[in-house]
């Protein structure tokens, strides 16, 4: 008996470890099912290189499978992480069956439908992350209620919300983070459920309301409160004076308004404190320096004004002070800049002025980011900055010694980004600016009146990525030792006064993305190694004097976006073989002297958008591939010697919104479909072998069938004309011969003078022209402007009318002027030169009139106008309106015509000038309204009462010349009252006093 106990029980024994090996088998199983069902629910794997293949295979051990974590003892899945992967599909509820999985996370995938219930019987899942996925949520977690170790779950982007997901029993949890979603409405009350909550995160929602009053009364624990970028609105009154445990405090992106509330100085384990982009008002209150722990403040995207309190200076523990895009004003407080554990100091756009405080900077050893741009601060950079950069080096002051900014970079080896830019420092930039610390990555100092050169010493700076010192006064050359700045992405040294050449050094700088050096005074080639900037993207070298053909190898720029070589004396021809550039966006070429074909290539350069080749010597046809440019929204081929015809391709261009082929040699029929129905006249100005559609200013197309008629037009149209023209210029010659003090022109015989393609002035040429624009060159002072006297550095005299644009109305009165005059020529009208504007300056460059307005020689007693010569300057001015009026497709109305906008050239011929208000009458139509007077007095009825614009306006202007220049009597005397006018005084006037006053008058004037 005993000995068959012992047996069995040897047998029982034998057996067990088969039972033990048996059991593990068997769980084992059952999480390799488990995950081959979860696998199963995947619709989506990108490459099928997760799930599929050799990896997720029961050939191999399911331990080893990819995002999965097993015990080692039992080989149990514990953790699952398929993070990342872009997995499509649902949560299969056989993931329950993984009994010893501690942490889930399925983060960032596309999993679709409700999280399986069955989840909830993991009791050993300590984390569950299913952040940025489109699951919907059910209330069934509080089965996790007796598990207190169970302290985060997270949902965020999740495309719905139940307040039923969090029930009463979720007592134990401790953080909720529902951010990055398209949740909807108020602030949710649910959460009051958790009394033990110390972390709730709704960023990147559309919750709205006010925030409830007994927030921290609820929820007693709460450490982080994160509620940025939702629609929250109200004013932040008492919500937060019982949170004592909050320690980070988001507001920031909302809609809060009032003041910043005085009771967050009572929070005194605030560390992190955020209310920026939202509409708080008011000053900053100095009791937030009560808050000695705290690291992080920024109010950023306010309205907050004032100054800033001295006493934040107590806050030694601040690493980021973000105070930027406000209306702050004052001065820098000294204090600032002893704060020694400050990372970020953002003061930018606020309202800032004075000069920084003066060596105060005692330490800045983690300072990282600093950003002054965009404020009112003039004078010199203080020596404390010495510290930061020893950068700068000024110009002493009387009885004040020079500072030396280049003293150690020891407390400042952090330093990453320094942005002065949209400042007034009058400074100049020290050779040893290479003695900057090498982690400076990004140093803007744009428009601030820096002067000086560009230091040789700049180049040790290696680690910088961008360097803009554009809109400044800099001298001098471009430094060859730029070689040495091997990270710089951008470089910006545009508006400057910089001379000499490109370097050929740049062409080393190999990650350079962005090179602008427009509006500068550079002149000599283009590098020919330019191609070597592989990475270029933005190459912008317009308005300067540079000369020679583009190098062949620009083309090779594969990576080009924008590229801009207008207004310099750059010629040769465009190389057929140049290379196809598939991303370039934007290509101005215009203002050159480039000649030859237009290369067909252009029309492979698929991303184009903007293309202007106007204003060079381009020949031959328009290519047919243009038609192939389908992004096309800008054309300007404009005075260039092309011809041929307008090709047809181009009428299939769909979002073509500006078209300019005026001033060519073009012929044949204008397209009338597609984008071309759009266009007017003004697209195919000086095109005299065009024809089409009337609404283009061209004669209509004849068939073969009416060459005889058509030979009878140009005989009647042309031919005539023209001979009776000789004989009329004869008859000129010999009246002039007997009669050489008569300067008077025939009526009805409009001088149109040839095109002459318009100079390239630069403003630096024109500020030094008119030395500075120096009151002594004021030439006169009109409605929207003041015009001086000039001479360009060839020695031509120039006008430049200068816009105020100060003035309402002032742009709009130089478009128009542009607009008017680049589409006239006529020898009575004042012949514009150039135009000169950027987004602070606009000027025209006009022609000289040494003899100065026709007011001038009416009202003058230092001038003689005899007879002979007033009506020759009124047969002027007839002829200049009778061009204006009826020597174009569009009528033109000046309206504005009076002496004083009647200038007289050097032998006494008149010229009309100053188009600022004029009108452009639409084909067939012969009248216009408009809400802008000329003047007083030589306003037409129907224009001053009704504000109708018509040729008979300026006929009316003219007539009221006529009689002033007569009488020699303003239409605004002081003795032309009540009723009497000018017109109803001649009319009252006997036949013999009208003669008599007008030969009295011409001889009175003679005699003076």
């Amino acid at each position: 008996m005993e000995m068959s106990y012992i047996f069995l029980l040897l047998a029982f024994l034998l057996m067990q470890p088969c039972v033990l090996q048996l059991s593990q088998s068997s769980n084992n199983f059952t999480d390799q099912s488990a995950l081959i069902a979860f696998k199963s629910q995947i619709t989506f794997s990108p490459n099928n290189s997760v799930l599929a293949g050799g990896n997720w295979s029961t050939t191999t051990n399911f331990c080893e499978w990819f995002g999965v974590s097993c015990s080692r003892r039992r080989q149990r899945v514990t953790a699952l992480n398929l993070s990342y992967v872009g997995l499509h599909g649902t949560i299969s509820p056989h993931i329950a069956n993984l009994s010893f999985l501690v942490s889930l996370d399925l983060e960032n995938n596309s999993f679709i439908g409700f999280l399986p219930h069955e989840i909830s019987h993991l009791h050993r899942l300590r984390k569950l992350q299913l952040s940025n996925n489109l699951l919907e949520v059910v209330a069934y977690l509080k089965n996790w209620a007796c598990y207190p170790n169970f302290e985060i779950y997270i949902l965020r982007k999740q495309s719905k919300w139940y307040n039923s997901i969090v029930p009463q029993q979720y007592v134990v949890i401790r953080d909720l983070v529902f951010g990055i979603n398209s949740l909807t409405g108020p602030f949710p009350l649910v959460i009051f459920n958790f009394s033990f909550l110390t972390g709730l995160g709704l960023t990147q929602n559309h919750f709205s309301g006010a925030l409830p009053m007994n927030l921290c009364t609820q929820c007693p624990n709460l450490r982080g409160l994160y509620i940025s970028t939702n629609e929250f609105s109200g004013k932040l009154t008492s919500q937060f004076n019982n949170c004592t445990e909050l320690s980070d405090l988001s507001l920031s992106e909302n809609k809060f308004d009032g003041s910043i509330p005085k009771g967050f100085g009572s929070l005194e384990k605030l560390e992190v404190l955020y209310l920026g982009g939202n509409n708080l008002t008011g000053n900053i209150p100095p009791i937030i320096s009560n808050l000695s722990m705290l690291q992080e403040f920024g109010i950023e995207g306010n309205n907050v004004k004032g100054g800033i309190p001295s006493e934040l200076g107590r806050l030694q523990n601040l690493k980021i002070l973000d105070f930027d895009l406000n209306d702050l004003t004052g001065t820098i407080p000294q204090y600032i800049f002893n704060i020694t554990s400050l990372q970020e100091l953002n003061l930018a756009e606020n309202s800032l002025s004075g000069n920084l405080p003066l060596d105060t900077w005692i330490s800045c050893p983690n300072l990282e980011i600093l950003a002054l741009d965009l404020n009112k601060i003039s004078g010199h950079i203080p020596s404390y900055l010495s510290n930061i950069s020893s950068l700068f080096e000024l110009t002493a002051e009387p009885g004040h010694q020079e500072h030396s900014f280049l003293l150690s970079l020891t407390n400042c080896r952090f330093l990453e980004v320094l942005d002065l830019s949209f400042n007034r420092l009058n400074i100049t930039i020290p050779d040893a600016i290479g003695n900057f610390s090498l982690s400076l990555k990004a140093f803007d100092a744009s428009e601030n009146q820096i002067k000086g050169q560009i230091p040789m010493g700049i180049g040790p700076l290696k680690n910088l990525y961008l360097l803009d010192l554009s809109r400044n006064n800099l001298t001098g050359n471009i430094p060859s030792t730029f070689k040495g700045l091997e990270n710089l992405q951008s470089l910006f040294l545009d508006e400057n006064l910089i001379e000499g050449s490109i370097p050929e050094q740049l062409c080393q700088l190999k990650n350079l993305g962005e090179l602008s050096l427009s509006i500068n005074n550079l002149s000599r080639s283009i590098p020919n190694c330019i191609g070597n900037l592989s990475v270029l993207q933005k190459f912008n070298i317009s308005y300067n004097a540079l000369t020679s053909s583009i190098p062949l190898n620009l083309w090779s720029l594969q990576n080009l976006l924008f590229l801009d070589l207008s207004s310099n004396f750059l010629n040769g021809s465009l190389s057929p073989s140049m290379t196809k550039l598939r991303t370039i966006v934007v290509m101005d070429l215009s203002c050159n002297q480039i000649t030859g074909n237009i290369p067909n290539i252009i029309g492979t350069f698929e991303s184009l958008s903007s293309l202007n080749m106007s204003k060079n010597s381009f020949q031959g046809n328009i290519p047919q591939s243009f038609g192939e440019l389908r992004g096309m929204d800008q054309l300007d081929l404009s005075n260039n010697n092309l011809s041929g015809a307008i090709p047809k391709s181009l009428e299939t261009l769909p979002y073509l919104k500006y078209l300019n082929l005026s001033f060519n040699k073009l012929s044949g029929e204008i397209p009338s479909t597609g984008r071309f129905a759009n266009f007017t006249a003004e697209s195919f100005l000086g095109n005299e072998a065009l024809c089409g559609n009337p609404i283009f200013g061209v004669l209509p197309c004849t068939s073969p069938t009416s060459l005889g008629s058509r030979v009878k037009q140009v005989l009647l149209k042309y031919i005539v004309p023209a001979i009776a023209s000789i004989i009329i210029f004869a008859a000129l010659v010999i009246m002039r011969r007997r009669h050489p003090q008569c300067n008077m022109q025939i009526p009805g015989l409009p001088i149109t003078l040839p095109r002459v393609d318009h100079r390239m002035i630069s403003y630096q040429e024109i500020s030094r022209g008119t030395n500075n624009f120096c009151e002594s060159n004021l030439l006169g002072i009109g409605g929207f402007g003041s015009v001086f006297k000039g001479i360009l550095s060839d020695g031509t005299i120039i006008a430049v009318k200068v816009l105020n644009l100060q003035l309402e109305g002032a742009f709009k009165s130089f478009d128009t002027e542009c607009k008017v005059l680049r589409a006239i020529r006529h020898r009575n009208l004042v012949k514009v030169i150039s135009t000169c504007s950027n987004l602070e300056f606009r000027a025209l460059v006009l022609q000289y009139m040494s003899n100065g307005s026709l007011e001038k020689w009416l009202y003058s007693h230092n001038n003689c106008l005899n007879l002979v010569k007033r009506v020759g300057i009124m047969v002027d001015v007839a002829l200049a309106l009778e061009y204006l009026h009826n020597g174009q497709s569009e009528s033109v109305v000046h309206c504005d015509l009076k002496p004083s906008n009647i200038l007289l050239d050097e032998d006494m011929v008149a010229h009309v000038s100053d188009f600022g208000i004029a009108k452009n009458l639409a084909l067939n139509k012969d009248a216009t309204q408009t809400k802008t007077l000329g003047t007083l007095g030589y306003i037409a009825p129907e224009y001053g009462s009704e504000g109708r614009v018509s040729t008979k306006g300026d006929i009316y202007s003219y007539g009221i010349i006529l009689l002033e220049i007569i009488t020699r009597k303003k239409p605004t005397d002081e003795m032309f009252v009540g009723e009497l006018a000018m017109r109803q005084w001649i009319a009252s006037l006997p036949i013999e006093w009208k003669s008599w006053m007008m030969v009295y008058s011409g001889l009175k004037m003679e005699e003076m």
